[in-house]
């Protein structure tokens, strides 16, 4: 029963809002069964009824917006970040890998034009910035698929100067930057990133953000710097 309640939550976010015949088939479920899961939820306010057909629920926003991908993370970026946007003027974002894609989990807007749409949950493929950062210093995930030829190189290039980039790989006229957080087993948790447009360069904003990045990965240890 819980594989198809989480099924149905899933189906739910695809769809915005759907009707539970529809949900019953993508989930492929007896409708009587999916009626009977979508309305427990909604009576926990994992989803809501609206008009017969069913949404995400208040109570589901407010679970996830709790998760976060180490239990330091929030506390421990918050100032750092802060301090980015302020040095850079742009916008800055702490994405994960989820699914074989680059999922964006925080962000904090710069006074510079937005590059790209930018939320909590925003997706992209992994080969971002921040993917890329974080596949060269992990274990190659196999959601991700056949890596290209180059990619070892590359990866090798990554770890060395600490910093990916992304120059209108994934959209045309957004450029990224970003670099590992590291968790206290020297793997990284995480990617710190910077966004922007293609007229600043990448590697003057890399530089802050390996500093900024440091900071974070110190606290996500458990250690304060020293200053």
């Amino acid at each position: 029963m819980l594989e198809g309640a989480f099924a149905l939550l899933e189906a739910v976010e695809r769809a915005v809002e759907a009707g539970p015949t529809r949900l019953a088939s993508e989930c492929g479920l007896p409708k009587t069964t999916a009626y009977r899961l979508l309305e427990q939820l909604a009576d926990l306010g994992a989803v809501e009824r609206c008009r017969g057909s069913y949404r995400v629920g208040l109570r589901m926003f407010s679970l996830g917006r709790e998760w976060q991908p180490h239990p330091r993370l929030r506390s421990a970026a918050r100032e750092p970040v802060r301090r980015l946007v302020e040095i850079t003027g742009m916008t800055v974002g702490i994405a994960v890998l989820w699914r074989g894609e680059t999922l964006m989990v925080e962000w904090s807007p710069g006074e510079a034009e937005q590059p790209a749409p930018l939320r909590a949950g925003t997706t992209w493929p992994w080969f971002t910035a921040a993917g890329k950062v974080l596949v060269a210093g992990g274990h190659p995930n196999p959601l991700l698929g056949p890596l290209p030829a180059s990619w070892l190189q590359e990866a090798a290039a990554i770890r060395d100067r600490g910093a990916a980039f992304d120059r209108e790989e994934v959209m045309s006229g957004v450029c990224c930057t970003a670099v590992p957080l590291l968790g206290a087993d020297g793997a990284p948790v995480a990617a710190l990133c910077v966004l922007t447009d293609p007229a600043h360069r990448l590697e003057r904003l890399a530089e802050a953000a390996r500093q900024t990045g440091r900071v974070i990965s110190v606290g996500l240890r458990g250690r304060r710097t020293g200053n």
